[in-house]
């Protein structure tokens, strides 16, 4: 990257727009059941302190299929993963030894400056690099030293970086390719850094039937509290493989043992990217299906999942058609399963390209 040096400090404006906070969703889950609007993230009613259950999730889910016709409700859910795209331009590039890692928004970098020792602002030059761009300070030059610096600089910023974890992701170009440092996981969407998840469909087959087991996440977690979730599903984060991580997550999120999660079998990836204020968030998901004994009842270990249910495929394709009950990454990877499955055909309108958009976004 041909960036270099200004002579003085290169100030960048403030955008305006600062946080689009997901009310949007929520105002479409309660209208699913009946509610009034709302803000924020879940399923929440602010209006009746309502939220939905299972039994809206049940009676909704064995319903006739009319409404949305076709593909075209898929196509929402792919696309309520991709927002903002127009917003691109509020970004500069994160920059690390050429390559770009991740993109942060003009607002962020405003803080960023603070802390000098850590990272630079560059400017384009007149050879082909026109845009600014972030970087790391030359003494930072060992992953382990970036790590560090970067970790006391997320410390520093406090409630600007909310949702804190304490877990880290590893920062590179694409999947697979050398790590330049390791990340906090909240501030993984303010760097614009590339992350990375598992997510599992946990399914069985009785009478010729396919049955998922769905979760419902708990009301305290921090992210969309009380929506509907995958069996297991988690972040990777550095260190571990993906086998290894579903594994650990079957564990912890469904009381899985290991003589059945082993059994997972890994069936492609699932990618998106989403620009939310000054959030830039760009994941890739790689899917994995597990067949499980008909016999057995998951039990969540760590307090994430409120309860469990296990409901026919088709049923849980008619609440991806008409509610916005699920999560929104866990539509797509299970709208990747209907593919795989058969529920989606070939002869269905949309079919190449709703196949395309799953994994569309620099899956990589």
């Amino acid at each position: 990257m041909g960036c270099r040096l200004p002579a003085a400090g290169l100030p960048l404006p403030v955008a305006p727009r600062l946080f689009r906070p997901r009310g949007d969703l929520v105002r479409r889950v309660v209208s699913c059941i009946g509610g009034g609007s709302s803000s924020g993230q879940g399923a929440l009613c602010s209006g009746t302190g309502r939220s939905f259950g299972w039994d809206d999730v049940f009676r909704i889910s064995s319903e006739d299929r009319k409404g949305p016709s076709g593909l075209n409700a898929y196509f929402e859910r792919v696309r309520s993963c991709n927002r903002g795209s127009e917003f691109h331009s509020e970004f500069v590039a994160f920059v690390i030894e050429g390559q770009i890692v991740g993109y942060i928004h003009h607002s962020f970098v405003n803080h960023l400056k603070g802390f000098s020792n850590v990272f630079m602002l560059m400017s384009g030059d007149n050879k082909g690099y026109t845009s600014a761009c972030v970087t790391f300070h030359p003494s930072l030059r060992s992953s382990e030293d970036r790590t560090i610096a970067v970790g006391d600089v997320i410390k520093s910023l406090g409630s600007l970086i909310p949702g804190i974890r304490n877990e880290l992701y590893p920062v590179s170009a694409s999947y697979g390719l050398p790590v330049f440092f390791s990340l906090e996981r909240a501030a993984a969407p303010y760097f614009g850094i590339k992350a990375y998840g598992v997510h599992m469909n946990g399914y069985i087959e009785k009478d010729e039937k396919k049955y998922l087991w769905i979760g419902k996440r708990s009301e305290s977690k921090p992210t969309y509290p009380g929506m509907l979730d995958h069996l297991v599903a988690g972040g990777l984060p550095h260190g571990i493989t993906c086998k290894a991580n579903i594994i650990k997550e079957c564990h912890e999120e469904a009381g899985i043992p290991e003589s059945i999660s082993c059994r997972a079998i890994p069936v492609g990836a699932v990618s998106y990217v989403d620009i939310d204020g000054p959030r830039y968030k760009r994941d890739v998901l790689f899917c994995y299906d597990l067949r499980l004994p008909d016999g057995f009842v998951p039990k969540n270990e760590d307090g994430e999942v409120d309860s469990f249910n296990l409901i026919p495929v088709d049923q849980v394709a008619n609440i991806i058609l008409r509610t916005e009950f699920f999560k929104p990454n866990c539509a797509l990877v299970i709208i990747d399963f209907l593919f795989r499955h058969g529920f989606i055909a070939p002869d269905d309108a949309g079919y190449l390209q709703l196949l395309q958009l799953l994994r569309g976004r620099d899956c990589s």
